[in-house]
Order: C-alpha cells, then sequence, then structure tokens
C-alpha cells in the first residue's frame, strides 16, 4: 500500500474543552450577566414555591383581568378555566419550570434551550397573569410588565451563547455530538455554516 500524505484520510484530532486564550472583559461580563439572572429566577421559583402562591394561583391569573379589553380578557379567561381544572398541578409545573432554568443559567448548562423555554414561559408569563402589561389607560399605566423584558434577555442570552462563558456548556457541547445544539456552541456554529 502506497501512503501518500496528500491522498491519504485526514486524523480526527480531538477537540479541548478547555479555552486556550483567555476570556475577554466582555464574555466575563456576559457570564457573569448569566449567572446573576440565574440568582433573580431562584428568587422568582422560591416564592412561587410558598403555599400562599400555589393556594392563590387561580385568583392570580384571573386577576389580570380587571380593565382589560374584550379579547384579552377573554384570552386570561380561557387560561384561568384551564388552570382552575387543576391549579396545584399547575403552580407546581410553574414553580418547577423557573427552578430548573434559574438552575441552569446559574450553572451555564443547556443555555440554547434553557434559553429557549425560558422566552416561551416569559412570553406566556406576560400574555396571561400580567395581561399583557396592561390595561393601557393614558396617565395611568407606565409600564408593560416585567416578564417582557425578561424574554429580551433570553434572546440576548442565547445569541451571544452566554453558557460558554463560566458555563458547563464549554465542557458539555463537544460531549453532546448531534444534540450540541440544545447547549452553546454547535447551534451557533451551525447558524454560521448554513
Amino acid at each position: 500500500m502506497i501512503n501518500n500524505p496528500t491522498t491519504s484520510p485526514l486524523r480526527r484530532t480531538p477537540v479541548s474543552s478547555r479555552r486556550s486564550i483567555p476570556m475577554s472583559w466582555r464574555e466575563r461580563g456576559v457570564g457573569i450577566a448569566r449567572i446573576i439572572f440565574g440568582l433573580v429566577w431562584i428568587v422568582a421559583a422560591l416564592l412561587q414555591w410558598l403555599p400562599q402562591f400555589q393556594n392563590t394561583f387561580v385568583a392570580q391569573v384571573a386577576a389580570a383581568k380587571a380593565g382589560q379589553p374584550g379579547f384579552i380578557e377573554a384570552w386570561i379567561s380561557f387560561w384561568a378555566n384551564l388552570v382552575s381544572v387543576n391549579p396545584l398541578f399547575f403552580a407546581r409545573m410553574l414553580a418547577t419550570t423557573e427552578t430548573v432554568i434559574a438552575a441552569f443559567l446559574i450553572l451555564g448548562l443547556f443555555s440554547n434551550l434553557t434559553s429557549i423555554v425560558g422566552i416561551f414561559l416569559s412570553l406566556g408569563i406576560w400574555s396571561i397573569p400580567e395581561g399583557f402589561g396592561g390595561p393601557y389607560i393614558p396617565g395611568f399605566s407606565t409600564d408593560i410588565g416585567t416578564a417582557f423584558p425578561y424574554a429580551i434577555l433570553f434572546v440576548v442570552l442565547l445569541c451571544l451563547s452566554a453558557g460558554r462563558y463560566y458555563g458547563l456548556d464549554q465542557w458539555l457541547t463537544p460531549r453532546l455530538g448531534r444534540l450540541g445544539f440544545l447547549a452553546s456552541g454547535s447551534f451557533n456554529r451551525s447558524m454560521k455554516q448554513a
């Protein structure tokens, strides 16, 4: 067999999960901001595990109807009726989801998946119990609600691949193979190649 270096198959070299270059101040800032955002979500999750929240879950969802236009009131009524079927289940599902989001943000674990779930959860909270931040009354309404800016922040974290900085995604992404898009890194590389 002839061994020709120009025609022989390329050898795979293992990719190191450790960064060889130090992080810039911006990369460190992204990692620290992600961790702080996770701590904010921990506080929200802890409050939702309290019995007072879980016992009044339906009332909190239904309270957003007050003063809303008819179509938004119908939307909130639909969700209040759905939640009233098993309020404890829905309250605990929300608390569990927020707890997992908080833990994954702090650890920098499955950052792409966490950001996408966080976007949808934040928009759900904004559109149901926050009533889209309304009712919007001139001279009275000055805030669109807190959950909508959370959704925007999740989009920013997704675009910045926040789990790569001070997070487990830096180590996890190469080990996930085809599922690496759930963590930071592979999703962005595949988007650049497309």
